[in-house]
């Protein structure tokens, strides 16, 4: 994959994700606070979708929006055709273990449980059989290289790897839409550059990847980049790659 995508293509399957007019409002003793205002947007398999804005632009919001971690106050999500307010808590609880993974900044590791242990956790919860997650483990810690530290410690791996063990539990249930915010915040340039490298690969090979980041590198790679301001869109941006 090219380091900048400019080459357009068509768009050739449905969007595995869908907002329009998405908003959040939050009520604070100052007033009103608008993170995010009438946000349109479709995301497909495969593609890599960069949110990019200054801090308090609402990337967060907005991601957390996408992944119905956060209710909005307008418009409505969409997820493989399914609408988060037409389901059931039930419901939605398996669409976000089954179909969607999140990568946070903050790594949100387990300390007192390695690395195998941490990516291990989702197919616990799905209650895949020992033999089957021995073996997706394995499976995902090498796609992120890091199958010579499945026995150790999130305290005993660097910022990079613990970030990687992260993206290899988003992973480990196969989901279809992987969401990141901010992942190569806390990371050194040559950590970043792994981590860049691996959700571009991620997309390359089906899944659809929507990243908030300050990180102009990170974006050059997006085969769109969708830039907020005051929790807006400045523009409807276009579907591209090389």
């Amino acid at each position: 994959m090219n380091a900048l995508h400019t080459a357009a293509i068509p768009i050739i399957a449905d969007p595995i994700l869908r907002a329009d007019g998405l908003g959040r409002v939050f009520s604070t003793r100052a007033g009103e606070v608008v993170a995010c205002e009438g946000i349109d947007l479709e995301v497909y398999p495969g593609e890599l979708l960069v949110v990019r804005g200054a801090s308090g632009a609402g990337k967060s919001t907005l991601l957390r929006l996408l992944g119905g971690l956060d209710s909005p106050t307008s418009g409505e999500v969409w997820v493989d055709g399914r609408l988060y307010s037409g389901l059931t808590q039930e419901q939605s609880v398996e669409l976000r273990r089954d179909d969607l993974a999140f990568v946070f900044q903050s790594f949100g590791l387990i300390p007192v449980l390695t690395a195998a242990q941490n990516v291990e956790l989702p197919l616990r919860m799905k209650n895949v059989d020992a033999t089957a997650r021995d073996a997706r483990v394995a499976e995902v810690l090498a796609l992120v290289g890091l199958t010579d530290h499945a026995a150790q410690l999130p305290d005993e791996l660097s910022g990079g790897q613990q970030q990687r063990v992260g993206i290899a539990r988003a992973l480990a249930v196969r989901p279809r839409l992987l969401i990141a915010d901010e992942p190569t915040a806390q990371l050194d340039s040559g950590n970043a550059s792994v981590v860049m490298d691996l959700l571009a690969g991620l997309a390359a090979d089906g899944i659809a990847v929507v990243v908030a980041t300050h990180d102009p590198d990170l974006a050059a790679r997006a085969d769109r980049v969708l830039e907020l301001h005051d929790g807006r869109t400045r523009s409807q941006p276009a579907r591209h790659r090389a």
